[in-house]
């Protein structure tokens, strides 16, 4: 996800602003600043571009996660809803908090399944967060209304789809909270960072206070703040806001370019009668990060990937099924609780519990899936080179397996 790609002079001259004061952090120093709020004013923007009432920077999306989680209070006790393909991030939060990750399904919208959420709802759950991976939507309604159903808080990990709508919406805009993560691989980046988006006020209050040592930050001198509740530091620096304060900036064009690729390299791969592709919940809130695609089984799909990189072309697609930061299967650390600090036992057995489910309704989507990153660099011609020879390797993989193409 591809903001890094096209840096300019804009993203400079927000970093020189900082570097001439000297005021690398995001609070206090008020006269030395000289008017320079990279932080706040990235905040500002993030509401008026994504449409949200408030909005907290912090250091990273993994840190937004852990933040939101705690300003809705969930913690010991509480059941965390979560899908069984995301980035790992998603249950560290969890887990960081107290509270226990239910892995679920997800269906072929490589996101949460809505039957496998309402499966899995038991008195002890508080919160369904679904992951819109890979730049697209879950099926909002449907979480939407099974949240309204089990008086559930609804959090959106939006880290992987900036820029995608659902109905109108933006995506970490439509539950109780949402995040963003601006790390260096994503639609725009702050190189490390993350922001939790809410409309309602009190998260917003207690995400303040809690990503900056529980500050309350009610008065001009930070030293006479009063701490109401125990925080931590996940505090966003001005030189990363500076950063990412340039890149909100330049959203939509990147989203124009990103879109207009994704479009170019589907309808390559579409010739292709036996590739299928991810069902999207809602067409045009895609942000169109990636060309996510199936192969009819997951003998085939893999002798694709492999014949894609005994070629030296499999750089830009992710076959989900065998990564090792994104899809239970491969996440022994989860599955045997292997923790620095011990967990309760009664946390380590819960986590163990539902990382060892059978997920074969996923293992059915995610082995035949593979996903393909846009760029923002191609030249149609390249895109028509990529996609041309990704075709060539497919149909000569298909016809071995005795597939017509």
């Amino acid at each position: 996800m591809p903001g890094f790609e096209l840096w300019s002079d804009a993203e400079r001259k927000h970093v020189n602003d900082v570097l001439q004061t000297g005021i690398l952090m995001r609070y206090g120093f008020d006269g030395p600043r000289k008017g320079i709020w990279k932080a706040k004013e990235l905040e500002q923007e993030v509401c008026n571009t994504f449409g949200c009432k408030h909005a907290q920077l912090v250091s990273s999306g993994t840190a937004a996660l852990t933040t939101a989680l705690s300003a809705l209070g969930i913690g010991y006790g509480d059941e965390v809803i979560c899908p069984s393909f995301t980035f790992v991030a998603s249950f560290e939060a969890i887990i960081s908090v107290g509270a226990v990750p239910v892995l679920v399904d997800v269906d072929d919208t490589l996101t949460l399944a809505p039957d496998a959420v309402k499966a899995a709802i038991t008195s002890k759950t508080k919160c369904v967060m679904p992951v819109h991976m890979c730049g697209s939507m879950a099926d909002m309604d449907a979480l939407q209304a099974i949240c309204k159903e089990h008086n559930l808080i609804l959090l959106e990990d939006a880290c992987q789809a900036i820029g995608g709508t659902y109905k109108g919406k933006m995506l970490g805009t439509i539950g109780d909270a949402g995040t963003f993560s601006f790390d260096f691989v994503k639609t725009i980046t702050c190189a490390e960072g993350g922001v939790i988006m809410t409309n309602r006020e009190d998260i917003f209050v207690s995400s303040d206070g809690y990503s900056d040592h529980g500050h309350d930050h009610k008065g001009a001198d930070r030293g006479a703040d009063l701490h109401p509740f125990i925080g931590y530091n996940f505090r966003i620096s001005e030189l990363h806001a500076a950063v990412g304060l340039a890149q909100i900036k330049r959203l939509d064009e990147f989203l124009t370019i990103q879109k207009k690729n994704n479009a170019a390299l589907k309808n390559i791969l579409a010739a292709v009668p036996e590739i299928s592709f991810r069902r999207v919940p809602d067409e045009a809130g895609d942000s169109g990060s990636f060309v996510s695609w199936f192969l009819p089984t997951a003998e085939i799909t893999k002798a694709v990937v492999a014949e894609l990189k005994a070629q030296n072309i499999l750089a830009g697609n992710f076959y989900w099924f065998d990564n090792n930061w994104h899809y239970i299967r491969k996440w022994d650390h989860l599955k045997n609780s292997i923790t620095l600090n011990a967990l309760s036992p009664e946390l380590k057995q819960k986590v163990m519990h539902h990382a060892n489910k059978d997920f074969a309704a996923s293992d059915a989507v995610m082995s035949r899936c593979v996903s393909t990153a846009i760029s923002l660099v191609w030249s149609d011609e390249q895109i028509k080179e990529k996609g041309e020879k990704m075709v060539a390797v497919i149909k000569s993989v298909l016809k071995k397996h005795s597939v017509t193409a």
